[in-house]
């Protein structure tokens, strides 16, 4: 279920950043906290290594995205791995919080480089969204 994802993602919140972290104890960056989140529902798929901070080839960062088992999702759900363009030469991965009581107008959590931590954002993505994927299995 998405909202496994979702509650692993805030579960986060608070975890500094750090470029390649992959483990809240120690910091996260976007990928890492997609692996969190995702792992939440079983998800095993090894995640990338060795980027930097900025790329821009998007459709190579959507073929991992596919390769680690995830499914293009053209309807907005929460728990979705979304991929915005956050500038120039510049991919961030964010999870989509959906709306509810504390952010009618939905969230996206994601790992903030400039607040050194992860957040959840209120409202849409501040970035164009160039890609929205989900796990297969929570796709129904």
């Amino acid at each position: 279920m998405s909202a496994a994802i979702v509650a692993a993602a805030r579960s986060a919140i608070g975890a500094r950043f750090r470029l390649h972290g992959r483990d809240p104890a120690y910091g996260l960056d976007c990928v890492g906290l997609v692996a969190v989140a995702l792992r939440a529902e079983g998800a095993t798929a090894i995640m990338p290594d060795g980027y930097a901070l900025r790329s821009g080839d998007a459709d190579a960062v959507a073929a991992m995205i596919v390769a680690a088992g995830l499914v293009a999702a053209t309807q907005a759900k929460p728990g979705d791995v979304l991929l915005c363009r956050a500038g120039p030469g510049q991919l961030h991965l964010a999870i989509d919080g959906g709306a509810g009581s504390e952010h009618p107008a939905g969230s996206i959590i994601h790992a903030d480089a400039q607040l050194r931590r992860v957040v959840e954002r209120p409202g849409p993505p501040p970035w164009p969204v160039i890609g929205r994927w989900r796990l297969a299995k929570t796709e129904e």
